[in-house]
């Protein structure tokens, strides 16, 4: 039952804590800028310093997870149709977060809401195209 489970919950739970608690005083500013203050920051040898934010960061394991999504989308079991149905309540609660909370309203978070339809498209594409194969090769057998 772990295999249903939507690995993309991981960094939608992660900015939702990060959104709650740090940027709780920064709403009614721009919580993008609480985002993208600057974690890390690295010299690089073309002189440019590159900045890393806490939602940069958050892209990133948001992207590795739905890398493993996709690879978890073509496994042609039954737990699948659960995961495709779990990933589609949670792009709806990303979308209700995204248009009705301040704190949710910012790049970062429609990127991981972006990942989150990514999977949910890529997941009932994928079962669709498998099937049908499923389908044309057993069409092949005469009765």
């Amino acid at each position: 039952m772990l295999t249903a489970f939507p690995l993309l919950t991981i960094p939608v739970v992660v900015y939702a804590i990060y959104a709650l608690t740090s940027l709780a005083g920064t709403a009614a500013t721009n919580p993008d800028l609480a985002l993208q203050a600057g974690l890390i920051s690295i010299n690089m040898p073309s002189g440019g310093v590159w900045s890393l934010g806490v939602g940069d960061l958050i892209v990133f394991f948001g992207l590795i997870f739905l890398f493993f999504e996709l690879l978890k989308s073509t496994s042609s079991q039954r737990v699948a149709i659960i995961n495709h149905a779990l990933s589609m309540g949670l792009f709806v609660i990303c979308l209700i977060l995204f248009l009705l909370l301040p704190s949710f309203a910012t790049s970062t978070f429609f990127l991981i809401s972006m990942m989150v339809l990514l999977d949910v498209m890529a997941g009932f594409i994928i079962t669709i195209i498998t099937a049908r194969r499923d389908l044309d090769i057993g069409g092949d057998v005469e009765v």
